[in-house]
């Protein structure tokens, strides 16, 4: 069976493929749909593995629409690069490593997100980058505001524009914002469209309406969950969804010596935020479904400080909403466990001593 690999980039990519009878091909090609179609239609089935990045997904569909094997692999597995010099870099050199990987096996195959996950994601990357916009144009006319003497009173940004006009401005002042004033105008249209469209995701896919009966998990929330795993059969246990969403702390640690730092790196941050965001607002609820979940964050408040606690509750709600997806239950609130050190009272040296 012939095989490849390609050291892909945004406007060339480097190729490698290798005939059946050894006989080896170095092509460098512009990285669009006609060069691969140029360089791979017509020929016999072969294996080819190139990494995952931005161009990976397009490129791997338009080959196997060709009838090829194509592995898309985790560029954070070393022994896929074993045979590459670590002081000589280049992407002949790059690809000819990946093709030796992909003779060998010595790959790991990255999750390939599905069609209607990929279109959700996409959807919440704009609403994600309207959101930041937004944010930055309240700002902005705050700063201006200031820097008149004047002070826009506190809200939330879909108020903004009606304390924004509640204020006597100068007509240069007015003037000058009247920019701002549409776009935000604009924004917040853009943002209640979105809104809509993720309330009726909600509606449409089961997995989601069942993570929005969480309190405070909402359906930006849970679709961006659902996203960023997609399958949740590829996890084993609750454990490697949080660290896949880095949501554990950074180690590192040798001999006696143990040093652990912040959240580690994680593949999808703006999913990393959000749940830190719900924990933050399940820490100020008062709903009595999220009574245990609260005390219990309250109690590694008291131990280790407020923001490494809602850093903890977020892990655990992420976790519970795995376990939800797994089971196909709706949230319980009875099967929150409280650990020891909240569910049983704290007690000093000479209490203790008196109950022995």
């Amino acid at each position: 069976m012939e095989y490849g690999a390609i050291d892909l980039h945004k406007q060339e990519s480097q190729t490698r493929l290798v005939k059946e009878n050894g006989e080896i091909g170095d092509y460098r090609i512009a990285t669009t749909r006609e060069r691969f179609t140029g360089l791979f239609w017509g020929r016999p089935r072969m294996r080819i593995l190139l990494e995952a990045s931005t161009e990976s997904e397009w490129v791997a569909q338009h080959l196997e629409s060709f009838g090829h094997e194509v592995i898309v692999a985790d560029p954070n597995f070393t022994p896929m690069y074993s045979q590459r010099s670590r002081r000589i870099k280049t992407d002949r050199r790059d690809v000819a490593a990946l093709a030796e990987a992909c003779r060998r096996g010595y790959y790991r195959a990255a999750h390939r997100r599905s069609a209607a996950q990929r279109t959700v994601q996409c959807q919440l990357n704009i609403r994600r980058e309207l959101t930041d916009s937004r944010t930055r144009a309240i700002a902005l006319a705050r700063a201006m505001t200031r820097g008149a003497g004047l002070r826009i009173r506190s809200g939330s940004s879909e108020s903004f524009l009606t304390r924004l006009s509640a204020l006597d401005l100068p007509s240069s002042i007015a003037a000058t914002l009247s920019p701002l004033r549409n776009l935000i105008t604009v924004l917040n249209e853009e943002l209640t469209q979105a809104d809509a469209t993720f309330a009726t995701l909600v509606a449409d896919d089961p997995v989601v309406a069942r993570l929005t009966t969480v309190p405070c998990i909402g359906p930006i929330t849970a679709s961006a969950y659902v996203a960023a795993l997609d399958d949740a059969s590829r996890f084993a246990r609750a454990g490697q969804v949080t660290s896949y969403l880095g949501l554990v702390p950074g180690e590192y640690s040798s001999g006696e010596q143990q040093r652990r730092g912040r959240v580690v790196r994680s593949a999808h941050p703006p999913v990393q935020a959000l749940l830190v965001q719900a924990a933050w607002r399940m820490s100020r609820s008062t709903d009595p479904r999220t009574a245990a979940l609260r005390a219990w964050a309250q109690g590694i408040a008291r131990r280790r400080g407020k923001k490494i606690a809602m850093v903890a509750l977020a892990r655990r709600i992420a976790r519970i909403l795995f376990a939800m997806w797994r089971d196909q239950a709706a949230y319980d609130d009875a099967r929150i466990r409280l650990s020891r050190q909240v569910a049983a009272p704290r007690v000093d040296g000479a209490t203790s001593a008196a109950l022995r």
